[in-house]
């Protein structure tokens, strides 16, 4: 492996750890990087399908012990079973549509145009939700209840879209809902384990027929950069996103979005 693979796989994996938990698409990140350096990974997407698991690992370790309650707890009467119950409900929407369309929107919508868009949209969603969301009623993830679990549910179905965000779309959505700010990154955070790892097993069965041992040098600089940075980004979010909101990132998206479909345009 030459320096400018070790390099571009190093970049991907950076990119990859810090917009995965942060709304700002980290599918629509690793698009247009690849486009800005003529990323040249293994076939069949396997490079970005691995390197998230990396990110979701991290999100694993910050939250090991809410986890392990849950795993000890959530069989019996209390707030671990009624946490565990709004993961699964709120799962379920991506699982379902993602499984029925996951080719379709492949094929169709990932491209640097539908990113652009979708950052730009998605970056004024999120400054009108902060400025006019209703006040917080929810202040912990046993209290959302059904019907909240499954609405954030639905909201992460739409981060199919590349350039939406998964991050984006359940915040955004739990904000709506009542959720204050720092119980909503959690429970994004924590939904996010579930998915990712559905996502990526579905993803790599599909892709299988282009899994090749030569490349797994290039994986791994990718998948522990993203470990790595992820892990910085999801303990500095959970400390300070009650006090900064979610509004800079929603300015960031519409800058990011307007740079690149000039680039675009231009190039």
């Amino acid at each position: 492996m030459d320096f400018a693979t070790f390099l571009d796989a190093f970049l991907m994996g950076v990119v990859e750890g810090a917009t995965e938990f942060l709304p700002i698409s980290s599918t629509g990140h690793m698009i247009l990087l690849g486009e800005l350096i003529g990323f040249q990974g293994p076939p069949g997407k396997t490079f970005e399908i691995c390197i998230q698991l990396g990110a979701v690992l991290a999100v694993v370790l910050v939250f090991r012990a809410t986890l392990w309650r849950l795993a000890m707890l959530a069989w019996r009467p209390g707030p671990e079973r009624f946490y565990a119950q709004n993961l699964v409900l709120a799962f379920l929407p991506a699982a379902v549509i993602g499984a029925l369309l996951h080719g379709t929107i492949t094929e169709l919508l990932f491209n640097p145009w539908v990113v652009c868009a979708a950052l730009i949209l998605g970056g004024i969603a999120i400054i009108a939700i902060e400025r006019w969301r209703p006040d917080p009623s929810i202040h912990s993830i046993p209290q959302m209840g059904p019907r909240a679990a499954l609405l954030i549910g639905f909201g992460q179905a739409l981060a199919m879209i590349p350039g939406t965000s998964r991050s984006g779309a359940t915040i955004i959505t739990a904000l709506l809902v009542g959720v204050e700010r720092r119980t909503a990154a959690e429970f994004s955070f924590v939904l996010a384990i579930p998915t990712m790892f559905a996502a990526t097993a579905y993803s790599l069965y599909k892709a299988r027929a282009d899994l090749d041992l030569s490349s797994l040098g290039q994986i791994g600089i990718g998948f522990a950069t993203a470990f790595l940075v992820a892990l910085i980004v999801v303990r500095w979010l959970m400390k300070v996103i009650s006090r900064i909101g979610f509004t800079p990132f929603g300015w960031y998206r519409i800058a990011l979005g307007c740079t690149m479909l000039t680039f675009l345009m231009l190039r």
